[in-house]
């Protein structure tokens, strides 16, 4: 069996090397989001075995939602075998959030013989170049470059804007913004699970900001904290939106933002992750409006 420790942020500094050359390019595999996703219900749990961290989620109360990540090593991908005897010494049988190009680089036929694949729908992340994002061109971003124009008009030309990079100072403004944006969505309702989840961690990351390697940019309008974009390393070529979060009573204040944030928190990197949209419909829409350049599909192996 495996030496399993629940992992906190401390941890973040331990386990990092074993992330260097990370290459699945879902947002599941960035290890702050890793560890700052833990709650009531889900509690995230980290070992090492041959040269790889093995990452294993355990739910309070859905336990038949357990299930552990690929392999994250800095040297190799595990073959499907491999991850057969990994299971079994974790105590596991399914892997979530596998990258379909995982199974598209073994083959089919061979993860087959030891797994059954299914799509994991709503946890496909979309995935979007920089420069598309930073530079807005084209008609398809006609509707886009409008908003920000008029509230270029209304908030900025006027001198009411003001964007600061977060820190341990400021963090603590994003937390009584982020219960307000929480308010108007009822994140806490029993049927929003997922936006109930990802509230705490985002508290989670605010509280212990320094503890990870995270950009993050604040927006306040009279002074107000209005809207806060956070992001985190992914791949050589490839960052992740963690957290981005507007009031959407402001017009124009989302389409603004998210182009600040594409243009100040990705500097080096090719593509931007703005990661699933969990399900839900509008989620789904706003992040299709921006035209992403790839779908990255999310499928799960369940050990036969």
């Amino acid at each position: 069996m495996m030496n399993f420790k629940g992992l906190t942020p401390p941890d973040y500094r331990t386990y990092l090397p074993y992330f260097d050359n990370q290459r699945y390019s879902l947002c599941a595999y960035s290890l702050s989001s890793i560890i700052a996703w833990t709650n009531t219900e889900y509690k995230p749990f980290g070992a090492v075995y041959e040269n790889a961290m093995i990452v294993a989620a355990e739910f309070e109360t859905l336990k038949k939602n357990r299930h552990l990540l690929l392999p994250i090593s800095p040297d190799r991908m595990f073959t499907p075998e491999e991850l057969v005897t990994v299971a079994n010494l974790a105590g596991h049988t399914e892997y979530w959030f596998v990258p379909e190009a995982y199974v598209d680089h073994f083959g089919e036929d061979i993860v087959g013989r030891f797994f059954t694949v299914k799509h994991q729908g709503a946890y496909d992340d979309y995935v979007y170049r920089v420069a598309d994002l930073a530079g807005l061109k084209g008609n398809r971003y006609s509707k886009k470059r409008n908003l920000i124009n008029q509230f270029q008009r209304d908030y900025v030309d006027p001198g009411k804007v003001a964007i600061d990079s977060i820190d341990r100072e400021n963090a603590e403004e994003c937390l009584v913004f982020l219960e307000e944006w929480c308010r108007e969505r009822d994140c806490d309702a029993d049927d929003q699970m997922d936006l109930a989840c990802e509230k705490q961690a985002a508290i989670n990351t605010l509280n212990h900001f320094d503890a990870f390697d995270l950009k993050g940019i604040l927006l306040r309008i009279d002074g107000k904290v209005s809207a806060f974009g956070i992001s985190a390393p992914l791949t050589r070529d490839m960052a992740t939106l963690q957290y981005e979060k507007a009031f959407s009573s402001i017009k124009g204040l989302y389409q603004y933002f998210d182009n600040a944030c594409a243009s100040r928190l990705f500097n080096g990197y090719t593509y931007l992750n703005k990661e699933s949209d969990m399900g839900i419909p509008g989620l789904a829409k706003a992040k299709k409006s921006y035209h992403p350049f790839k779908m990255v599909r999310s499928v799960k192996l369940i050990l036969k």
